[in-house]
């Protein structure tokens, strides 16, 4: 994405804008009272007292004089002004209290990949200059590859795409001089329906995939098929043959079963101005590094970088591991989790200069779906993301092995035991971390399925279907029910008709005594009871149904309708602080 070519309207410093109103106690983005409503706001001057004299607006007229528009029309006399908070005095501008924190919104929207932020400010000031920051956002039409408005009440996926194109002034030693703009860094973001965690899922590059055929929308509006393409290298998905946003979307949908909902696309120029706005990001290397090709240099241990050191850090593949792609994706994981982490802290949120630089720095690196591309949804994403905390984000990549088909190993495909389990876990909106449910989220008479006379465990019956667990899983939950929990009245009836995402237990209601035993044997929630019907087993006694669903972790190990236990694979979360080596 070419950056160039979106300059501010002024070469005013919008953090200028921002005053402390004595009535409210917060910052506000003033405007001059008489400055027309332009996307970027002007000079601050102080508004003009009303004395009764004339004034060109008035027409000549005095203070108190009516103005007229047409003959034998009158307009009212203009409201006066109140008066602008007092100018701070001389060599004493823009300084605010050190202990005074504004009370008004700020939201942070991260995103991945080469790294892009959107921070915006809410609020009757703020929204004048988010309008300036939509300005800055390019936007592409992706049709049907993605949703077509953004749900604040529903789990969201947003692809984050770094692409290698060499745009931006500064930026002619990086990846190829003829670079369509590959989709170099992929991550797909998972944000969890009720905000309580999310999953960054790391695409590696050369992922072997099948591309589909894409439409994509011409300049004059018409659209053209891009033939897809199989068997061939993931980055390819975007920039060849005209491939847009839309047809890297359309690749992870084919690859992973995963739709994503929307993009946001970063180049070269995120990394640099993002980590310079918030004066360097903190990184820790266990060796010293001195690469040549990156032109990286660092001491072993921590260090801060920005601009183009933080760019050679992420991009770098020689100083790291075994020097390939994968180990440079984790690299770039925990710079980005080092970045979330400065970007929440209370220096960044606290400061409304840091915000603006922020804000521009973004917004000018960053092109988006046109459904997400206007200052209201950007602001509703960030406000979403917001609420997700640091220590429940993971961080992951498709677990992979080399190709089989390659004599001289180059790409890598999905691993077959392994991928599709991550895969489903990311559908199915479940965590990769442990997630607490706070208990006022289910109502009362949810709760209270879980509360009053339990039945001893050999009175429970119930039969053991699997919708979704591994292949075994019943017959191992049974075997455990019988010989360690004292169920002995249990069977297997063997796969339900459907997979489902949450294990439960379907009961009738003279079977609540015995719902409420098996609920604490196995650590059902309340939601994971369903009152219902009872059936009928071989002997034509009335039995319970436990269905087995993707959130099963094993048998005897207690059930969380939250998390899972995941594969053996390597993930860490935003909030760990971690070395490269």
């Amino acid at each position: 994405m070419d950056a160039q070519g979106r300059g501010r309207a002024d070469d005013v410093d919008p953090a200028d804008q921002w005053v402390l109103n004595p009535r409210t106690g917060e910052y506000e983005l003033r405007l001059p009272p008489s400055a027309p409503q332009s996307p970027v706001p002007g000079p601050r001057r102080p508004a003009p007292r009303d004395t009764g004299a004339p004034s060109p607006a008035d027409g000549g007229t005095t203070g108190s004089a009516r103005r007229t528009t047409a003959p034998g029309r009158e307009v009212p006399p203009q409201r006066r002004r109140r008066p602008a908070p007092e100018e701070p005095a001389p060599g004493r501008r823009g300084r605010r209290p050190a202990k005074k924190k504004s009370k008004g919104k700020k939201a942070l929207l991260w995103t991945g990949g080469s790294t892009a932020f959107v921070v915006l400010a809410a609020g009757l000031g703020g929204y004048v200059y988010l309008k300036h920051l939509e300005g800055n956002v390019a936007t592409t039409d992706v049709g049907s590859a993605g949703s077509s408005s953004f749900s604040k009440d529903e789990a969201f996926n947003i692809l984050i795409i770094g692409t290698d194109k060499r745009t931006g002034a500064g930026n002619e030693g990086y990846g190829d001089a003829g670079s369509v703009g590959h989709a170099d860094t992929t991550i797909l973001l998972h944000v969890a329906k009720d905000r309580s965690n999310a999953t960054a899922l790391s695409i590696p590059r050369d992922l072997i995939v099948d591309i589909p055929d894409c439409p994509t929308t011409q300049e004059d509006g018409s659209t053209e098929i891009v033939p897809g393409e199989q068997d061939v290298r993931f980055n390819r998905s975007l920039g060849e043959g005209g491939r847009n946003a839309g047809c890297t979307m359309r690749t992870v949908k084919e690859a992973t079963g995963i739709q994503p909902n929307h993009f946001m696309m970063a180049d070269f120029n995120a990394v640099k101005t993002l980590t310079t706005a918030v004066d360097g990001v903190d990184v820790c290397v266990e060796n010293a590094v001195d690469d040549p090709k990156s032109h990286l240099k660092l001491p072993a241990g921590e260090s801060t970088v920005e601009g183009e050191q933080a760019l050679a850090f992420v991009r770098t593949r020689h100083a790291f591991g075994n020097e390939g792609d994968l180990d440079r994706i984790k690299v770039q994981q925990q710079f980005l989790g080092s970045l979330m982490r400065k970007m929440s802290s209370s220096d960044t949120l606290t400061s409304p200069t840091k915000l603006v630089k922020l804000a521009e720095a973004a917004t000018e690196a960053l092109t988006v779906d046109k459904p997400i591309g206007n200052v209201g949804t950007l602001k509703d994403i960030a406000l979403e993301l917001k609420k997700v905390p640091t220590k429940n984000i993971t961080f992951l990549t498709v677990p992979v092995i080399d190709n089989p088909a390659e004599k001289v190993k180059a790409t890598v495909v999905p691993n077959p035991s392994e991928a599709p389990q991550i895969f489903d876990m990311i559908k199915n909106d479940i965590s990769f971390t442990e997630v607490k449910k706070k208990e006022k989220k289910e109502a009362a008479a949810v709760a209270a399925r879980l509360k009053g006379e339990k039945s001893d465990p050999a009175q429970v019956r119930v039969r053991v279907m699997n919708g979704g667990a591994p292949a075994g899983s019943a017959q191992q939950e049974l075997q455990y029910l019988q010989t360690e929990a004292g169920v002995t009245k249990s069977e297997n009836a063997g796969n339900a008709d459907a997979e489902v995402a949450r294990t439960s237990l379907e009961y009738a209601p003279d079977q609540a005594a015995q719902a409420r035993a098996l609920a604490e044997i196995l650590g059902l929630s309340g939601a994971a009871m369903k009152p219902g019907e009872s059936v009928t087993n071989a002997q034509g006694l009335p039995t319970m149904t436990l269905t087995l669903g993707k959130d099963f972790k094993g048998a005897g190990v207690k059930l969380d309708a939250a998390s899972i236990k995941t594969p053996d694979v390597e993930k860490s979360t935003a909030d760990q602080k971690l070395c490269a080596s």
